[in-house]
Parts: C-alpha cells; sequence; structure tokens
C-alpha cells in the first residue's frame, strides 16, 4: 500500500469530527463550576479552602460510576444480542470510567492528607474498594487488549465488567458496613435532608451536572473515535491494502 492509497482511506473518514457541540457545552459547564467553586463558594469553616476539593471529588466519582454503569449495561446488551456497537460502547466507557476513577483517586488523598493528616488509610474500606474498583476497570481494558478473537474478548470483558459494575453500591454504602472508617457518612446523598448550606450545594449540585455532561461527551467522543477507527480499517480492508 502506498503512502496515496493510505492518505485516500484516512480522507474517505477523515470529514468526521469526534469533538462535537455536545463536548463543548460540557468543558464550558466544568469551566463554569471552577469559577463558581473558587470564587463565589465560601470556603469551609473548619477545613477551609481544601474543602473546595469536594466540588471535584464528589462529582468525578459520580462519573466514575455513571460510566462503569453504562459498560455494565452495554455489556449486558453485548451478551445478549451480541452487537458489536454494544461491546464499543462499553470499551468507550471503561476508558472513561477509568479517567474519572483516577481523578477521584488523586483527588481523594490530597483533600485527605489535609483533612486526616494521612494520604491514604488501607482500613477505609471506602478507599479500599474505591481502588480495588480502578484496577478492574484496568484489568477489563488489558483483557481487551490480550483477546484477539473480537467475540471472546467481547465475551470475557463484559462478563468482568458487569461483575466491576456491582461494586459500586457497596462503595457508596461501605460507611454503613464499616465502624472503622475515616470517611465522614454522606451529608447530601442520603435520605434526609442535604447537610450544606444553600451556597455550597447549589455549587455540589453544578458539579455533579457539570461532571455528568463531561463524562457522556467523552464517551460520546470515544465512541466517535472507535467508529471512525473501524470504518478506516473496512475500507483499507475492501481496497486491499
Amino acid at each position: 500500500m502506498t503512502s496515496v492509497s493510505r492518505q485516500e482511506a484516512r480522507g474517505a473518514v477523515g470529514g468526521k469530527s469526534v469533538i462535537g457541540g455536545f463536548f463543548v457545552v460540557a468543558a464550558l459547564a466544568v469551566a463554569a463550576l471552577y469559577v463558581r467553586a473558587i470564587v463565589f463558594t465560601p470556603a469551609e469553616a473548619k477545613q477551609g479552602l481544601a474543602q473546595k476539593i469536594y466540588y471535584i471529588h464528589v462529582p468525578s466519582a459520580i462519573g466514575a460510576y455513571t460510566a462503569v454503569t453504562i459498560t455494565a449495561l452495554a455489556s449486558l446488551i453485548y451478551l445478549w444480542l451480541k452487537d458489536e456497537r454494544a461491546d464499543r460502547m462499553a470499551e468507550a466507557s471503561a476508558e472513561v470510567g477509568l479517567v474519572f476513577m483516577s481523578m477521584v483517586l488523586i483527588t481523594g488523598p490530597l483533600w485527605a492528607h489535609k483533612i486526616w493528616g494521612a494520604w491514604w488509610v488501607w482500613w477505609d474500606l471506602r478507599l479500599t474498594l474505591s481502588l480495588f474498583l480502578w484496577f478492574v476497570i484496568v484489568g477489563y481494558l488489558v483483557l481487551r487488549g490480550a483477546i484477539e478473537d473480537p467475540a471472546m474478548r467481547g465475551r470475557y470483558s463484559a462478563v468482568l465488567a458487569v461483575l466491576g459494575a456491582l461494586l459500586i453500591p457497596f462503595i457508596h454504602l461501605s460507611v454503613y458496613f464499616s465502624m472503622a472508617h475515616m470517611h465522614p457518612d454522606p451529608i447530601v446523598l442520603k435520605p434526609s435532608e442535604p447537610s450544606l448550606p444553600r451556597e455550597m450545594l447549589i455549587t455540589f449540585l453544578s458539579g455533579i451536572g457539570a461532571f455528568l455532561l463531561l463524562c457522556l461527551a467523552l464517551i460520546q467522543s470515544r465512541y466517535r473515535l472507535s467508529e471512525l477507527k473501524d470504518e478506516m480499517t473496512a475500507i483499507e480492508a475492501e481496497r486491499g491494502y
């Protein structure tokens, strides 16, 4: 295959963009969140400015849970219908979930060091389960890269994705399972009225909305990128490159 021929194959799909208007809206929403959290939201009386990590840490966790849940649901659809689009969606969501889960594990210790005086405590169940979920996501992506047969890759990775998603409720409820934990009890995501002041609550809810938009926008972009790669591969195979 000549370089010109490869360029023709790329040009057949090169007019499509993986970045759409949805991603721009999500990026603007996250930027607006940072401005509100840093400039317009008061600092917490005891924790000071370190508490503002809360508006990134928790929304990142919710974004990670969303991506992992989408991965599991798409995997179930693949197991049922054997639809390659569902498998592609599962992979795209898993990669985004890894990004958000990494943000959780980075911002968490930064906040913990200021509040708890320690970067990490292994006996905190929520911390340990969150790290375990991160390894499950990594294992899912490694598994996909290690198996060449598409059908086998889809089946095996789908099972792992579903098992990984089952960790999410245990992570959220872990503060109720163990008396020995550093994480405080939920102050917003709880049955009773949220315990945050109005200004902080608005910023927190805005953070959830912004990070959910960003999560979905990244999944959409990653899915489009996968589609473009598959289209280019199909064109090259059809032309005998």
